[in-house]
C-alpha cells in the first residue's frame, strides 16, 4: 500500500493516449539553472517512441526553460491514482497551431517512458504529524550545483536564510511548516513561490530526509509570532533516485496515520475523564 506500484494489466501507451484523449493536465518537473521547477502541460500526441506536450499555460506568463536531451519529470492523477515517470527531451518543434504557437511556446517532443508506475491517491491526503513527535525542519535557500539532481545526497551548495521550523503535516506532495518570523518586519525570510530545500527526520534514530520544495502560500499564525509554510514538493518523479525518496515518503504518510489511528483507538477505550 504504501509502495510506487507499476499497474498491472494496462499498458503504458493505453495509459498515456487516455490523458490525452481526456486532455488530463499534467505536472513537467524539470531543473533549471540549477534549480528545481514545475509547469503545467498537456499530453497532446504519442507517435511509436515520441510523446508530445504542450504548455497549459501561457508561455508570456510562464516560460519553461528547458533543453534537448534534458531529464524531466511528468506526473498526472486520473482514476484510482497519480501516474508518475521520467523521460527526456528529444526535440523542441513550432506548434502546427497558430495560437498555440503564439501563446503557448511550441511543441516539447519526449521519449516515450521505459515505465509508468502509480501511486494511490490516498498518500496525497494530508496526515497531521503525530502528537507525541516533535518533527524539525530545517529550511533554506539554495545554490550550487551538487545535489540538486539526487534528492538523497542534497548536501552539497551553499545555505542561504536558514531557518528552522515544525512540520505540521505532510502528505507525498506537500507539507505544513511552521517557522518563526525573523527578519525586521516581523515575517518570515520566506515568500510564496519561492523554491527551497528541506530536511527533517521523520521519526527518532532515522536518516534524515531531504526534499526539494516550492512555497505555495506563506500565512501569518494566530498570534502572529510565527508564519505557516504551504509547500509543494517538486522533483521526486525525474529521476529513479527521486522515485526511491517518493516510495520512502509515502511509508512516512502511512506510518502516521498509523501513530494516529492508534492514539484515536486508545482514547475510545480509555477515555480523558470530564473535568466538569
Amino acid at each position: 500500500m504504501n509502495e510506487v506500484m507499476t499497474p498491472r494489466g494496462v499498458e503504458p501507451e493505453k495509459i498515456l493516449q487516455i490523458a490525452i484523449d481526456m486532455k488530463v493536465p499534467a505536472i513537467m518537473s524539470y531543473l533549471s539553472r540549477d534549480k528545481w521547477h514545475v509547469a503545467k502541460v498537456l499530453l497532446t500526441k504519442l507517435d511509436g517512441d515520441r510523446l508530445s506536450v504542450e504548455s497549459a499555460v501561457s508561455m508570456r506568463q510562464r516560460p519553461i526553460n528547458i533543453r534537448v536531451d534534458q531529464p524531466v519529470g511528468i506526473s498526472f492523477k486520473h482514476g484510482y491514482g497519480k501516474f508518475v515517470f521520467d523521460t527526456t527531451v528529444k526535440a523542441l518543434e513550432p506548434s502546427t497551431n497558430p495560437e498555440t504557437c503564439r501563446d503557448r511556446g511550441g511543441i516539447i517532443v519526449l521519449a516515450f517512458p521505459d515505465k509508468i508506475e502509480v501511486i494511490q491517491r490516498r498518500s496525497y491526503f494530508r496526515v497531521s504529524v503525530p502528537e507525541s513527535l516533535n518533527v524539525k525542519v530545517l529550511l533554506w535557500h539554495r545554490s550550487g550545483k551538487r545535489g540538486e539532481t539526487d534528492p538523497k545526497h542534497d548536501t552539497a551548495g551553499e545555505m542561504h536564510n536558514c531557518c528552522q521550523g515544525r512540520l505540521m503535516d505532510i502528505s507525498a506532495g506537500g507539507a505544513q511548516v511552521i517557522v518563526p518570523n525573523q527578519n525586521d518586519t516581523g515575517k518570515a525570510n520566506f515568500k510564496k513561490g519561492q523554491f527551497v530545500s528541506m530536511r527533517f527526520t521523520p521519526l527518532p534514530y532515522e536518516t534524515p530526509l531531504v526534499l526539494s520544495a516550492q512555497i505555495r502560500n506563506a500565512l501569518p499564525t494566530a498570534d502572529e509570532k510565527n508564519a505557516s509554510l504551504g509547500l509543494q514538493i517538486v522533483g521526486l518523479e525525474a529521476s529513479s533516485e527521486g522515485r526511491e525518496v517518493l516510495t520512502r515518503l509515502i511509508g512516512i504518510v502511512e506510518q502516521y496515520y498509523q501513530i494516529n489511528q492508534s492514539g484515536v483507538k486508545q482514547q475510545a477505550v480509555h477515555p480523558v475523564p470530564s473535568t466538569d
